[in-house]
């Protein structure tokens, strides 16, 4: 199966990715497709939080719980943490989260 996801930058400009296989993490998604805003330092082993994204409330519940190491890692993002704060590359493509909107930080180094 094959999904898809909108990342809308802090500026408003909106990215589609479309035929994202299920299992694909958004940060590499999004790092495959040259997504502005998702740099992914640590190639998503939960290590920079430099793939940093808002989800809309929406889809929180749709979401895999986060993790200890993910929630510590928000901790030491450079912008703002949030409740609805998540490491892109611990959110997987699955027929739940087909069509899912992510925002980006203002910045993420």
């Amino acid at each position: 199966m094959m999904g898809s996801v909108t990342f809308i930058a802090d500026d408003g400009t909106r990215t589609l990715l479309d035929d994202i296989p299920d299992g694909t993490s958004m940060m590499h998604a999004a790092l495959l497709s040259e997504v502005s805003g998702i740099v992914g330092e640590c190639g998503g082993s939960q290590m920079c939080a430099t793939c940093h994204v808002y989800v809309p409330v929406e889809w929180l519940a749709k979401l895999a719980p986060m993790q200890d190491p993910e929630n510590a890692m928000l901790d030491s993002a450079v912008c703002e943490r949030k409740a609805n704060s998540r490491l892109s590359c611990q959110i997987v493509m699955s027929p739940q989260i087909n069509g899912i909107v992510l925002h980006l930080p203002q910045r993420q180094t």
